[in-house]
């Protein structure tokens, strides 16, 4: 069952680009990344899934449901967590969490207490009080604490310390564990890499690939480190290139074959050819897409 599922939906703000014929699935129990840089359209795409802006053109579905007629249902069964919360500076988190449960109908004060605690979050203090970190651990509460089946986080971790990094998705690695579905966006490659099952790039407003993590490092590029080199001619299908202390280290995208007999008429004391890492390689889909 798909529990997220999209077809060519696009989002325009007047003539600007918000989203374009975005076509996504993910199965239910999934942990999926939604990566790209800023400005590429995660958030317009997470927000109209959410009900919260109208698509322009297309079609989208959250369990099951049309995202446009059954928004109230929907929206009754997902934490979501956006970039950027904001709250009443004057109330206690504690009154923000337990408003937060009110709207849901729900008592949630087991839930928020071990959260709380898991995330060294302070109750008693004013919203206005906070860093931004404990002000995004107010959000991630609110958004963890009903336990819903499905969670859209839109960089979740943004503003945290490491530790509460490791903490928040220690949690969500537990959950997805138990059933539930977790969405998130980031543009920290190394955290999709880590911790999600499938992910999509997205790039512009348009879905540049969609797949398990595993068969998205199978792209075919090498990474090329040669020393004892003091200078690399022009060579096609390289690029991320860095000469130092002679050695140089790059990418490359073409025929073995080709780069070999390149190589043969260099000079240089060693050579390793490996595999990227993901970081690297979902670096390599966007230069893809800025190749003309």
């Amino acid at each position: 069952m798909y529990i997220i599922q999209t077809e060519n939906l696009s989002k325009y703000y007047g003539k600007a680009r918000g989203i374009i014929d975005v076509n996504l699935k993910v199965e239910s129990g999934d942990f999926f990344g939604f990566i790209g840089p800023n400005g590429a359209g995660k958030s317009t795409t997470i927000r109209t899934l959410l009900g919260l802006i109208s698509p322009t053109s297309g079609k989208a579905s959250v369990f099951g449901m049309d995202i446009v007629k059954n928004k109230t249902e929907i929206l009754s069964k997902i934490g979501y967590l956006p970039s950027e919360g904001n709250f009443y500076s004057g109330m206690k988190v504690a009154d923000i969490l337990a408003l937060s449960a009110n709207l849901r109908k729900k008592n949630c004060e087991k839930e928020a207490a071990i959260l709380c605690k898991r995330l060294e979050l302070d109750v008693s203090r004013k919203i206005g009080e906070l860093s931004l970190g404990n002000r995004k651990k107010v959000g991630i509460v609110c958004a963890l604490q009903h336990k819903p089946d499905l969670y859209i986080l839109d960089e979740p971790t943004s503003g945290l310390d490491p530790l509460m990094q490791r903490e928040l998705y220690a949690i969500l690695c537990e959950r997805n564990e138990e059933g539930a579905t977790v969405f998130l966006s980031s543009h920290i490659l190394s955290e999709v890499a880590r911790y999600c099952k499938h992910a999509a790039i997205i790039r512009e407003g348009k879905i540049m690939i969609q797949d398990s993590i595993s068969k998205l490092g199978h792209t075919g590029v090498k990474r090329v480190t040669l020393r004892g080199i003091h200078e690399l001619p022009a060579i096609e299908n390289i690029r991320d290139i860095k000469i130092e202390n002679n050695t140089a280290c790059f990418l490359y995208s073409g025929r073995g074959d080709l780069l070999t007999q390149i190589l043969s008429t260099l000079s240089f004391e060693d050579i390793n050819i490996s595999d990227p890492n993901l970081d690297e390689i979902f670096m390599h889909y966007y230069a893809k897409e800025e190749t003309p």
